[in-house]
């Protein structure tokens, strides 16, 4: 998840929708997660996303993709792989939105646990989980790649029964 600013104030939650990710997507997806992120997934890891039956949606502004989440769900769990909103859209309450989106689909997929990671510099990301109730409960040492070598990784967990 990449860092968002916490100093640019709310703007008012746009109308928006959701659907399953599809390939005619990838392009807008793509689009997004090189702005978003300076470590990011090549189309490959999206189109093998697909291909696999992974959970993935995207969140609809005007009919135009506004974030994706992807979502890998079996035996009763569920693991956020990427969420991600565009940065010129944020601060507008679609990542709460989308997060909320993909944890009421985990539960849908007989999920009762819902875990993910997220970068500890990313602030933001991981006031947004703690505020839906994710809570920590570890570590994944040298995770994220990162300038000059690796970040860790904070590993959380929220039960969605």
């Amino acid at each position: 998840m990449s860092t968002v600013r916490s100093d640019i104030p709310s703007r008012p939650a746009p109308a928006h929708s959701f659907r399953a990710m599809r390939i005619a997507d990838l392009p807008a997806v793509m689009d997004i997660e090189q702005r978003a992120y300076e470590f990011c997934w090549t189309e490959g890891i999206f189109r093998d996303c697909l291909a696999v039956g992974y959970r993935s949606h995207v969140i609809l502004l005007d009919g135009k993709v506004a974030g994706y989440g992807v979502v890998s769900a079996a035996a009763g769990e569920a693991h956020i792989l990427n969420l991600c909103v565009d940065p010129h859209q944020r601060r507008r309450g679609l990542g709460r939105a989308l997060l909320n989106h993909l944890i009421e689909d985990a539960r849908a997929a007989s999920a009762t646990v819902l875990l993910l990671e997220v970068r500890p510099s990313n602030a933001a990301g991981i006031a947004l989980y703690e505020q839906l109730g994710f809570k920590r409960i570890g570590m994944r040492k040298d995770y994220y790649p990162a300038k000059g070598g690796r970040e860790d990784a904070i590993m959380l967990e929220r039960e969605i029964s």
